[in-house]
């Protein structure tokens, strides 16, 4: 069966949606959480639709919530194994928003938290078209097919970390930038020094000037 998203959405402000951001929730979580960020960003960027769905799969440890793809043992197989059925979801959801909004990729923002920035990036850097961005709070990359090759779109890209994150190591982070940045992407890093496993306030401040940056 063709699995298919769904959420909550905020419309734009001014009524007309120049732009589109979609927010992907992390593990356990759903796109209630995600919204919220849209209600903080809406002001600043009244011509953005925000859009948080669901993932596909009720949660194995929070049947309340949702994930992207189950968690192994061994992490590092749970994010190859199963990002890519994940993105399949993603890629579906994001052609119909598209068809029904007339926006493109180049309209579109995808920012994530924790598996949902796993997804972010695994997606937005797999696309045939180019994001406008990519904004990875708390994630990692799982490199899609063609990211060494340098066949796949170079969409600029935020990605942000706690440094007292015991969830999501933040030398994941740390290690993505590195790649990205040696495949010649364009990439900007914050490190919070005092942030664990969330989104702090000069983390938002940073995302904000980003994607402010790049709606217009």
């Amino acid at each position: 069966m063709t699995k298919t998203l769904s959420g909550p959405m905020l419309p734009p402000r001014s009524g007309q949606a120049k732009h589109l951001l979609v927010l992907l929730h992390g593990y356990g979580s759903d796109g209630a959480d995600l919204i919220a960020l849209g209600q903080y960003w809406s002001p600043l960027l009244p011509d953005t639709m925000f859009v948080s769905p669901n993932a596909p799969d009720a949660c194995a440890i929070n049947p309340g919530g949702y994930e992207w793809f189950p968690l192994q043992t061994d992490r590092v197989i749970s994010r190859v194994e199963g990002a890519p059925a994940a993105r399949e979801v993603i890629v579906n959801f994001l052609i119909d928003l598209w068809a029904q909004t007339g926006l493109r990729p180049k309209d579109t923002i995808l920012a994530g938290f924790s598996q949902g920035a796993m997804m972010a990036l695994h997606t937005g850097l797999s696309l045939d078209e180019e994001v406008a961005g990519i904004v990875a709070f708390s994630g990692a990359l799982i490199p899609p097919p063609g990211l060494e090759a340098g066949t796949t779109p170079k969409p600029p890209i935020a990605i942000l970390h706690g440094d007292l994150d015991t969830v999501v190591d933040p030398n994941l982070s740390r290690e993505a930038v590195e790649t990205l940045t040696r495949l010649g992407f364009d990439v900007t890093y914050h490190r919070s020094p005092t942030a664990a496993h969330g989104i702090s306030q000069d983390m938002l401040d940073f995302a904000t000037a980003f994607i402010v940056a790049r709606s217009v």
